[in-house]
């Protein structure tokens, strides 16, 4: 039986793995994080989502030392907020605690303190900014689309919810590093956001990267490729944060079975590699 903690215990994504994890045979929840001094510090996770009571009292994020300390998952989950994270893992790592991080909107200076951190603590994590099945896919496609189509003009064009706070979204990012990386260019030269005004001809080269927020769109992603007399459009739509979830349930199996302090993400998980 693995077990496991998560944080963000009643948000959106929390809430919904929670719930999943319920029906699954060979996990168990232990330990549920809420935000620091919530307000549900005590109740039952399982009666705050609505699925009954699971004998999982609801924890403060400031608690989270001791909490781990005391119940002793196997792994936690992480799909908080990007200025908590960091602690998070670092909390999670001195505790030996192997890791599946989700949460958007992390820096590079924050994520190599994260890498960094695991790995001289020599845990295992899957880290990951979109941890859904097919946007896993998505990306295997993008990337090879992005080697065989080298003169074509790219732009990634992302929708999420009116709450989305970080823009663009970390699958956009994503989505743009594995390009970039497969170009062989400059990652910092060649990004470009949106346009305004007499802006000029394109710049060759270039990868165009637009949010839009509005609503409460789950979360599509599209990558255009334009070229002479022809466009190619690869488009990822998630219809409900469920398709997050599985890749999570995935990740957990893997990364207790993982060699001690790899740090991987879902191309690892899903063997796209």
């Amino acid at each position: 039986m693995i077990k496991v903690a998560v944080t963000g215990a009643n948000g959106r994504i929390g809430s919904k793995i929670i719930k999943t994890m319920y029906k699954e045979n060979d996990m168990k929840l232990v330990a549920a994080i809420g935000s620091p001094n919530t307000s549900l510090e005590g109740q039952d996770i399982g009666e705050v989502i609505g699925v009954g009571n699971m004998g999982v009292p609801v924890n403060s994020a400031q608690n989270l030392a001791e909490v781990l300390k005391e119940m002793k998952p196997d792994v936690l989950i992480d799909f908080s907020i990007a200025h908590a994270a960091v602690d998070t893992i670092k909390t999670s790592a001195d505790c030996g605690i192997d890791v599946v991080l989700g949460t958007t909107g992390l820096k590079n200076d924050q994520l190599i303190e994260i890498r960094k951190y695991i790995q001289e603590k020599n845990i295992k994590a899957v880290i990951s900014p979109n941890m859904a099945v097919g946007v896993n896919a998505f990306f295997k496609i993008i990337k090879y689309l992005a080697k065989i189509l080298q003169d074509y003009d790219i732009e990634i064009i992302e929708a999420h919810h009116k709450h989305k706070v970080d823009a663009p979204s970390g699958t956009a990012v994503e989505a743009y590093r594995l390009m970039a990386e497969e170009l062989g260019r400059n990652q910092e030269e060649i990004r470009a956001h949106g346009k305004d005004g007499i802006v000029g001809a394109r710049t060759p080269g270039k990868i165009g990267i637009h949010a839009v927020r509005g609503g409460d769109i789950t979360g599509d992603h599209t990558v255009l490729f334009a070229g002479e007399g022809e466009r190619i459009e690869i488009v990822h739509r998630a219809h409900s944060r469920n398709s997050f979830v599985t890749g999570v349930i995935m990740a957990v199996r893997y990364v207790v079975e993982a060699p001690e302090g790899k740090i991987s993400d879902m191309g690892d998980v899903m063997d796209l590699k």
